[in-house]
């Protein structure tokens, strides 16, 4: 395979390179696939703030082909290759998270099409990059007609089977064939004693009132349907050969799946120019617990429960193994030379090899952090898998990072005169909810209600706000988070620290995906009354040493959090102090958080 790479519209060739096999890495997952994984290190520095575009000439059947002549749909009018650009500084990015295809809203990444459609051919005007802090995949909350795609991608690829112990079906071919492949695979599951917590805890499709509820019925179990995963909810090309027939669905669920098709076909629509977008854009992301299965290491009993049973260990391993390849490799190429390198052991020709080995040693991987060298520096959180676990009891919640995690945190953030850091969850939350996360931890229920926010552990919160407070690390900070569900802007300012520092909390969730909107309106009525700044239950959250200030979506109404599917549009200016933030609805909407008026009421 060759790299061709250019300068400008007029497409000068600035290099031409024969990728070798370090370059280009396949991985063969199936007979007829494969993943690329593609870095390549310049002897020079490539040019800042420039259109760069890019081509790839493949060989097959001793025939050049194209990249754009088999993919013309990544171009745009007029184009001849895709392009992108590297900025010297960061002053626009966009982000968001929590992309559910069958959810029943547009696409918030069909927005990053429109972004980039107006700066084709204008370097200033486009974004630096996208980031996705979460949920970039639901693997544990899958539609009916998305398995039945799945299946058939699987086949059409060759996609590899597997074997496993520790459940009545033990094999791929098993699975697809019980009766209880679409919409029951809870019932596949072992109910003795041993197992009771992976059931209750991870598959069990119980209901939330507080938050959404989570539909583990048609969870992925094999790595095969992770990678047709991967290839239907990012590509619009394999869903050209699939046919959403319901042949094998049971008649008590029919009535769900054709309501799901009708979403899923326009989840398709838009995946054209998704595929567009990211074709011309820097693209960054971390993984959520819905990129693994809900409630991913929530607790310490939760952790032993799942990974002590050989069938749920499997599922959770399979996943991470699929955010690796198709995800995680290439946020940080440098950092994944160790796994990489044994790859071929695990990916042959005769299918997926020495598989629980290659689980356990990606379950011990703890490498998914990573750092961006731009200006402002960009950090980026591993929440999931360095938790601060409890001692006393199984039962509570974890802290989101350890004490080493952190420390190496401080050390990326000293010296820095601003950043901006990735946090899947939002550091800065909805005060009433983290405290109804907090009474039902109290009373040993903290997996009914998601309790996963910075304050539920106190090791994990102190460390984090007494790293904030810290003289040495920046007095200005942007925290860019997901998960909720919903949007919105906070202004924090720590007491008893130089006036001059200010953080930055923008939450952008979901990319396409949205709270209950009866529910989100009451808690944000109760989190306003009973919050408000004279309020005297502030004293007793870990925030009492804070001025939490809110942005608005519109000034002249009382409402602070957004409950729209769509993606986060942020702007820097010379001025630290002054961010601006948009969210692009996946209704072609712009909602803009105002700046905050003089004497604006703190929280």
């Amino acid at each position: 395979m060759q790299f061709q790479l250019y300068a400008g519209e007029e497409s000068t060739l600035i290099t031409e390179i024969a990728l070798n096999c370090k370059q280009n890495q396949q991985v063969r997952i199936g007979k007829q696939a494969f993943v690329n994984l593609v870095s390549i290190n310049f002897p020079d520095a490539l040019p800042l703030d420039t259109l760069l575009a890019y081509n790839f000439v493949l060989m097959a059947d001793e025939q050049q082909h194209s990249l754009v002549e088999c993919m013309p749909e990544i171009l745009y009018p007029e184009q001849k290759y895709p392009n992108f650009s590297i900025k010297s500084d960061i002053k626009q990015m966009l982000h968001g998270s929590c992309r559910k295809p069958h959810f029943d809203s547009g696409d918030g990444l069909v927005q990053v099409d429109h972004v980039i459609a107006e700066s084709v051919n204008d370097v200033t005007a486009r974004p630096a990059m996208l980031m996705m802090s979460g949920d970039q995949i639901y693997a544990d909350d899958v539609a009916g007609p998305m398995l039945v795609a799945i299946h058939q991608v699987i086949e059409l690829l060759g996609l590899y089977d597997e074997q496993w112990q520790g459940t009545i079906v033990n094999s791929s071919e098993e699975l697809f064939s019980s009766p209880f492949c679409y919409y029951q695979r809870d019932q596949l599951l072992p109910h003795d004693s041993a197992n009771k917590a992976v059931y209750d805890k991870i598959f069990a499709a119980s209901k939330k009132p507080i938050f959404t509820s989570v539909n583990s019925k048609n969870h992925l179990v094999t790595l095969a349907e992770v990678f047709a995963m991967y290839l239907l909810t990012w590509s619009p090309i394999m869903w050209r050969f699939v046919d959403l027939k319901a042949d094998k669905v049971a008649a008590e669920y029919l009535a769900t799946f054709q309501t799901e098709v009708k979403i899923i076909e326009r989840f398709i629509n838009g995946l054209q120019p998704v595929s567009r977008a990211l074709a011309h854009i820097p693209s960054y992301m971390i993984f959520d617990d819905h990129d693994i299965t809900d409630d991913w290491n929530l607790t310490r009993g939760w952790e032993e429960a799942a990974y002590g049973h050989p069938f749920s260990k499997r599922i959770i391993g399979n996943t991470l193994i699929g955010y690796w390849l198709c995800q995680g490799w290439g946020n940080a190429p440098e950092k994944f030379t160790d796994l990489n390198n044994d790859v071929e052991q695990y990916f042959t020709t005769d299918g997926y090899q020495r598989q629980d080995e290659l689980i356990d040693k990606i379950l011990v991987w703890d490498q998914w952090h990573y750092s961006l060298a731009t200006t402002p520096k960009i950090i980026v959180l591993d929440t999931r898998t360095q938790r601060w676990r409890s001692e006393s009891n199984a039962g509570k919640p974890s802290g989101l990072m350890d004490w080493e995690a952190l420390s190496e945190l401080q050390q990326e953030l000293i010296n820095q005169p601003e950043v901006i850091l990735v946090s899947p969850a939002p550091i800065y939350g909805v005060k009433v909810i983290e405290t109804i996360q907090r009474i039902f931890t109290f009373f040993g229920f903290p997996l009914v209600v998601d309790a996963e926010n910075w304050m539920a552990h106190s090791g994990t919160a102190n460390v984090m706000l007494n790293i904030f407070r810290h003289y040495k690390t920046p007095p200005h900070f942007i925290i860019l988070s997901g998960d909720v569900h919903y949007s919105f802007f906070y202004e924090v300012t720590h007491r008893f620290r130089r006036n001059s520092s200010r953080i930055f909390q923008i939450t952008a969730s979901g990319i396409k995906n949205q709270f209950p909107s009866g529910l989100l309106r009451l808690l944000e009525r109760l989190n306003r009354y009973l919050y408000a700044s004279y309020s005297p239950l502030n004293w007793f959250t870990k925030r009492r040493r804070m001025k939490v200030k809110v942005r608005k979506p519109d000034p002249e109404q009382r409402n602070t959090l957004v409950n729209q599917s769509g993606i986060g549009l942020i702007t820097l200016t010379a001025d630290e102090q002054v961010v601006k933030a948009e969210l692009l609805t996946a209704n072609n909407e712009k909602v803009l958080f105002h700046p905050l008026k003089i004497n604006e009421q703190d929280k």
